[in-house]
């Protein structure tokens, strides 16, 4: 009985350290940020965050979404972590949704990870000339040629420029794509951002059908972002209005080999896209089953030792 609940134990603990610290594709191992994850119902006991701070016109409801700006003009919300993100190497997965009765809507939400943290503005509801990344789901046209909305678009502030509403950002985009029907869609709408310092950035979205990512853009030269960088979430609307939804936050710390480069799609600057190697999560896997199948073994071999010394016990 001992053999086989130490063998039992031996067996989960084993395949439970692969299934928290690695991916599907057993290249990308992580662990999960409590500090910025967010799920329902959202706030504690006592109607408050631990982790998260929101403001403005935003809206909590603990059984569906926190809403930063309501189907209604001239609003502006916010949702900011209470803590920087100080992981080097991280995902974050967001579920979130857009979506209203009017025909013309805006203006957008955005997702940030800045100095600065629960400041209103003129920039999707955040402060102008923000100091570190944000990354933009912007609705409404204003005028930008050639270019199909609702569009989404990175730009990485320096503290002293602005971002120029009037050309949707244009001139400080990073890198962005075309996103139509990312608002209203019919399956749940997510996107991922992941980021390896100095060596990775990649925004994936999911709109057109459920458990398919469609790649915005992705570059082996990534902004830096500050060492204290809080992340966060604004909203806001203008004349024409929108829902702007957060369903929830998931956050991890990212552990993995240096990707290597091949050809980038998408609009990034001339980037290269990196892919992580592959090999070692066999070698792992192999190891797994073979230490498994050792202490069987080594286990089978002392009990049959045990029995039969018993045996010879009882016979003299």
């Amino acid at each position: 009985m001992l053999l086989t609940s130490t063998l039992s134990a031996l067996w989960l603990a084993t395949f439970a350290y692969g299934a928290v610290q690695t991916d599907d594709d057993g290249t990308v191992k992580s662990i999960g940020l409590r500090t910025h994850t967010l799920a329902q119902p959202y706030l504690d006991s006592d109607m408050q965050s631990r982790w998260y701070d929101f403001g403005g016109d935003t809206i909590v409801r603990t059984d569906q979404y926190i809403r930063l700006t309501s189907d209604h003009p001239s609003q502006n919300g916010w949702l900011f972590s209470r803590v920087p993100l100080t992981a080097t190497n991280w995902e974050i997965e967001v579920e979130f949704k857009i979506h209203g009765k009017n025909t013309l809507y805006g203006d957008g939400f955005a997702m940030w990870l800045t100095k600065e943290r629960g400041k209103q503005g003129p920039v999707f509801g955040h402060t102008d000339k923000f100091e570190g990344l944000g990354i933009f789901f912007d609705t409404y046209k204003n005028n930008r040629p050639g270019v199909v909305f609702p569009f989404v678009m990175a730009m990485v502030g320096d503290g002293k420029t602005s971002y120029d509403k009037d050309t949707d950002g244009k001139d400080t985009e990073f890198a962005g794509c075309s996103a139509r029907g990312i608002r209203a869609a019919t399956v749940p709408t997510k996107f991922r951002l992941t980021y390896f310092q100095d060596k990775y950035l990649k925004l994936e979205l999911q709109y057109k059908a459920e458990g398919e990512w469609t790649l915005c853009f992705e570059t082996n030269e990534p902004p830096a972002i500050p060492q204290v960088a809080y992340l966060g979430f604004s909203a806001e609307t203008g004349e024409l209005s929108d829902n702007h939804d957060i369903i929830s936050i998931d956050a991890k710390n990212l552990y993995t080999t240096q990707p290597s480069g091949k050809a980038t799609p998408g609009s990034g600057r001339g980037k290269k896209v990196l892919s992580p190697e592959g090999g070692s999560s066999w070698t792992w896997f192999f190891f797994k089953v073979f230490l498994f199948f050792g202490v069987i073994g080594g286990g089978y071999v002392g009990y049959t030792a045990w029995r039969t010394n018993n045996n010879k016990r009882h016979r003299y």
